[in-house]
């Protein structure tokens, strides 16, 4: 498979993805289940999305990288075809397998800017710098900058006004 090829097809169709999902403390059956220490789950992705008839091209990705899964998310609304999605979500995987090909192999439109945004927050993740409340500030701050440019504001709000960390 052509490196180039993948470069393009991740550039046109990929996605570099983190965002933060509240975790609060819950009551299990039993016990009551902690939320994570700054109350905010980390999630991250690398995606590539395709129609049922494209499936092929995700297929031959998946095989290049040997890691990820594929993901069908049937539609039944007026779209002719059901989405899958190449993920791979793996922490060791991104940063081991996917940011140092994408470093190696520069893609070629703005998606780039996001990428570096991405792999430095990976990097922060790998070293559990989402674990305190600064670093996950410093993340959530970073994630406005990706992408559509989200806004983090009321994250970063409630994690400045926590009284422990």
């Amino acid at each position: 498979m052509k490196i180039g090829w993948i470069i393009g097809f991740v550039d046109g169709e990929g996605c570099f993805s983190i965002n933060l999902v509240k975790q609060p403390d819950r009551k299990d059956t039993n016990r009551i289940r902690k939320g994570y220490k700054t109350g905010f789950q980390v999630m991250h992705e690398f995606a590539v999305t395709q129609g049922v008839s494209s499936l092929k091209s995700l297929r031959m990705i998946q095989d290049f990288f040997g890691i990820g899964s594929l993901y069908i998310n049937k539609r039944y609304d007026n779209h002719k075809e059901h989405l899958y999605r190449y993920c791979v979500r793996k922490r060791e995987d991104i940063v081991n397998v996917i940011i140092p090909f994408f470093e190696r192999y520069t893609l070629q439109t703005a998606k780039n800017e996001n990428f570096k945004l991405f792999a430095e927050t990976m990097r922060e993740i790998a070293q559990d710098k989402h674990l305190t409340k600064e670093g996950l500030i410093k993340i959530a701050e970073r994630l406005q900058l990706m992408n559509h440019k989200k806004d983090r504001s009321e994250i970063i709000r409630i994690l400045r006004n926590q009284t422990s960390d």
